[in-house]
């Protein structure tokens, strides 16, 4: 079989960014299928323009890379984001159209205008439309703020409501997101969630080279790894590190990038934080030593009624490298850690409660690898990458004549 992956923000394992992508053609690649992705040359996450994923390309000649021109200015403003979308909708469908003897379209959203190229492809190639949701655009946007214009907003649920009714399965990685998307005509909905690939991440590393790096030895690190941006609620980190400036053994550590890291950087300055270390984004076959490197991991998000649905993919790595999750989020993952035993469940937008969680770990190292310990178990029974990956292999295998 062969697989058209039409996804502008992915990211290969020698990339920074989320890598649920790479990891699940990975494995549709050793069941020998191939896959083409189509992805942009800059870095969602970064804005930088994107390495060639040669670590891929040459470890598995079956998944092909291509990356057709964009316009580039993503992180400057809104508006230039909605032009980075769209020239990437336009791209990518003359890439795609290229791309021969196709058995399936694999459209991702967001943003949901790649949908639009995912679905023009698999009707013109006449083959089965598989449309991925990984968070619910447009209720996100609105939810946040960012999309406020109403003449967006209702063409936006129109295109919504279209590409879900046209999609012959509608994959989604939470499921919070299923009834939103089964209210607004999916015909077909199946689950895939994000997890781990448990392969790696181990648990009985201690990140020294790491935090010698960065000037972390004999700290103990809370360590939020991930985007830096409005969704992210990073200003409470920053108000639970100022509180915690009179305990100097214990440093909060942003690792990432994002549209929000120069503000917070100088917010930072201006409170004087010395407490707090930031750390640009690193490939995620180099997480594994960062995570080992931390003693807690914060997951976070705004307190938005619409964010009890996600399934956010820090968390289960979190979880793999066997760490204890302080979660500010509530919804379905807060089911996950606490089902797990995995960590502490504080209230999102609390920067109190976030400061009490991290002083509560730092004085009992014990508990926290206890939580550590039990979140691994849950991870590698209930959302190993592979067992996830082979759900998908079974039901492309079924949509594919």
């Amino acid at each position: 079989m062969h697989i058209l992956l039409i996804h502008q923000a992915f990211a290969a394992i020698d990339e920074p960014g989320g890598t649920r992508h790479h990891e699940l053609s990975l494995y549709l690649a050793s069941r020998g299928h191939r896959v083409t992705i189509v992805a942009s040359p800059v870095s969602y996450l970064t804005g930088a323009a994107s390495a060639q994923a040669t670590i891929l390309n040459s470890a598995y000649p079956q998944i092909t890379i291509l990356r057709p021109p964009v316009y580039a200015a993503l992180h400057r403003s809104f508006v230039h984001r909605v032009i980075n979308f769209l020239s990437f909708m336009v791209s990518s469908f003359w890439a795609g159209l290229r791309v021969k003897d196709v058995d399936l379209v694999w459209g991702t959203s967001p943003p949901i205008f790649q949908g639009i190229t995912a679905w023009a492809l698999a009707l013109l190639k006449r083959v089965p439309f598989l449309f991925e949701i990984r968070d619910l655009w447009p209720a996100f946007a609105v939810a946040v703020g960012v999309l406020t214009n109403p003449l967006l907003i209702r063409a936006s649920e129109w295109l919504e409501r279209f590409l879900y009714r046209r999609a012959d399965l509608l994959m989604v990685n939470s499921p919070g997101f299923t009834e939103h998307v089964k209210a607004r005509g999916a015909r077909r909905v199946e689950l895939i969630p994000n997890g781990a690939d448990t392969r790696m991440f181990h648990p009985e590393d201690d990140g020294q080279h790491f935090r010698q790096a960065h000037g972390l030895e004999g700290k103990f690190v809370a360590l939020y790894a991930g985007a830096h941006g409005l969704s992210n609620d990073l200003d409470v980190v920053l108000e639970a590190a100022a509180q915690l400036r009179d305990q100097p053994e214990i440093a909060v550590v942003l690792l990432g990038d994002g549209k929000e890291k120069p503000r917070l950087q100088a917010l930072a300055a201006a409170m004087g934080l010395e407490n707090l270390h930031f750390i640009a984004s690193v490939p995620k076959d180099q997480m594994s030593e960062a995570l080992a490197a931390a003693d807690a991991c914060i997951a976070i998000l705004k307190p938005i009624e619409m964010y009890k649905t996600v399934y956010p993919n820090k968390v289960f790595d979190y979880m793999a490298a066997g760490r204890p999750v302080i979660l500010a989020i509530d919804g379905v993952i807060r089911e996950v850690v606490e089902s797990a035993q995995g960590g502490i469940v504080v209230p999102p937008g609390d920067a109190q409660s976030l400061e009490d969680a991290i002083r509560l770990l730092a004085a009992d190292r014990q508990k926290g690898e206890i939580l550590g310990q039990n979140g691994r178990r849950y991870i590698e029974t209930h959302f190993d990458r592979v067992v996830v990956a082979a759900k998908l292999n079974d039901l492309m295998e079924q949509l594919v004549p």
